[in-house]
């Protein structure tokens, strides 16, 4: 039994990001396929004191422990990750036991600009870097001009970024 767990950070119901993340899981093939919650309150070291970490940040942590790998589909906001996918990540460092470390992972964006994500990649593999999973290097899964590239279904179109995603989840799977 091969678990995925897919992380958007992307918020809005009709994300592309969310629908990428889909689709990659659909490639990847995975006998379970669990999507990750990441609204969470912006983390507090006074709410974390007082409250303790919240059950859907245990969660989140509990989901990337078991998983066998992780996709996160992020979107670019203002050329970096988006507050909703830092948070998550900042919260979750705050829960015991490492649950990254080592942990098969890939990473894609889709974005209404032109470059498809490429900032927002590099800030997540900054942010990424202290919890030290195996992230994939490539091929980078860029989509540009997002609005375009999913049909009416949220079914991915781009035969480049079809390519692109079968050759990424392939590589996946074998990390697992």
């Amino acid at each position: 039994m091969t678990t995925l767990l897919g992380i958007s950070g992307s918020l809005r119901k009709a994300s592309t990001n969310t629908m990428l993340m889909r689709n990659a899981a659909d490639i990847f093939g995975a006998d379970s396929f669990v999507e990750g919650n990441i609204r969470f309150p912006l983390y507090d070291g006074d709410l974390e004191q007082a409250e303790g970490i919240p059950a859907a940040v245990q969660t989140l942590a509990d989901q990337i422990a078991a998983a066998d790998a992780v996709i996160i589909a992020t979107p670019e906001y203002n050329k970096a990750i988006s507050g909703a996918l830092k948070n998550a990540l900042d919260w979750v460092s705050r829960t015991k036991g490492g649950v990254w470390k080592n942990k098969p992972l890939a990473i894609m964006s889709a974005t209404g600009g032109r470059a498809g994500g490429e900032r927002s990649q590099f800030s997540l593999r900054l942010a990424m870097m202290p919890f030290r999973p195996h992230i994939l290097q490539g091929p980078e899964v860029l989509v540009a001009n997002s609005a375009q590239e999913f049909d009416e279904n949220g079914k991915l179109t781009g035969e480049i970024y079809i390519k692109l995603l079968t050759e990424l989840m392939g590589d996946l799977r074998a990390l697992t």
